[in-house]
């Protein structure tokens, strides 16, 4: 019986395999022909931006925030595979939608260059990512069309994460987010009964003074959870509101988290000794912390999925 229902599950994965290429090979020679320049639009534009496309990946490989970025490009593509199944809408091109963002990446190409000496690596290689995500759209925009745009907008609209943040935005985030944890590691220090005066980011525990400095603004786990919580919204949810709850609920979650990490490294520092400051929880604990929060991320999202898949069956 396994081995039937093994050969079973093949076959289906082969049909489904076979389904989309014979889809692809249904078409008019003219929407294949789209389908063809479209891909070699995309390998072209890649080629020629090969340069600054390296960099970023060097860049993301070795940064404590932009990590992530290296699996846009093929979270997209899956997405987009994800999409096979729908009804295809006929491929046309959409004149405004291809002069918008071609403009766009124009724009931001040209900034790239004309100030790439006055700029840090991160801000130019935000415009050098920016100008190569906006070629793309353009590209979808004049092969297919703002029909298929539009019904394959997340796919599509995922990409800008392919973009570091600019350094301005890191900065503002980073001072909001120590604001924030500091206000969250004060309640739970309050909720523990442990003596606490505060000032400003500054934390006088018993025995020992925390500062909650930029570097601990968390800020990558948080803007992490954020494209996490988008991702799976947008694959396991189907009302618009509930999206936006899930994904809302990501900065109280954050904020929450980092809070409780500035809160165990203070107890410790207090319970067991001063040296604790220097624990590896202190420094490697982001990962374990991070892992925490996704705990009540996945318990919203099968909460929120289980009341759609209720509702879908008392219709």
């Amino acid at each position: 019986m396994e081995s039937v229902k093994d050969e079973v599950m093949v076959a289906s994965a082969a049909a489904r395999r076979g389904g989309a290429w014979a889809k692809c090979r249904n078409l008019p020679r003219s929407q294949r022909l789209r389908v063809g320049g479209c891909a070699g639009f995309v390998v072209l534009l890649t080629l020629l931006f090969i340069r600054p496309l390296t960099r970023l990946i060097l860049y993301a490989a070795g940064s404590n925030l932009d990590s992530y970025i290296v699996l846009i490009p093929f979270i997209t593509a899956y997405l987009l595979y994800l999409q096979r199944g729908r009804p295809s809408t006929p491929y046309c091109t959409s004149i405004g939608g291809t002069v918008a963002m071609g403009g766009i990446g124009i724009v931001a190409l040209g900034a790239a260059i004309k100030w790439h000496g006055g700029l840090n690596v991160n801000d130019g290689l935000s415009l050098m990512a920016l100008a190569f995500v906006s070629f793309v759209t353009a590209g979808g925009f004049l092969f297919f069309g703002s029909k298929w745009m539009a019904s394959n907008v997340f796919p599509v609209a995922f990409l800008i994460f392919m973009v570091p943040l600019p350094d301005a935005a890191v900065s503002w985030l980073e001072k909001a987010s120590v604001l924030a944890s500091t206000e969250s590691a004060a309640l739970f220090f309050n909720l523990t009964g442990t003596p606490l005066a505060r000032q400003g980011t500054t934390l006088e525990l018993p025995g020992i003074v925390l500062q909650v400095a930029q570097e601990c603004s968390g800020i990558h786990s948080s803007w992490v959870l954020f494209i996490a919580s988008l991702l799976a919204s947008h694959l396991f949810l189907r009302t618009r509101w509930r999206k936006a709850v899930l994904v809302a609920c990501t900065i109280p979650l954050g904020i929450l988290r980092n809070g409780l990490r500035i809160a165990v490294i203070g107890l410790l520092c207090v319970h067991v000794g001063p040296h604790m400051i220097d624990s590896p929880i202190h420094h490697r604990g982001g990962p374990l912390f991070f892992a925490l929060s996704l705990i009540p991320l996945f318990l919203l999202l099968w909460w929120l999925r289980r009341q759609e898949q209720q509702l879908t069956l008392l219709g």
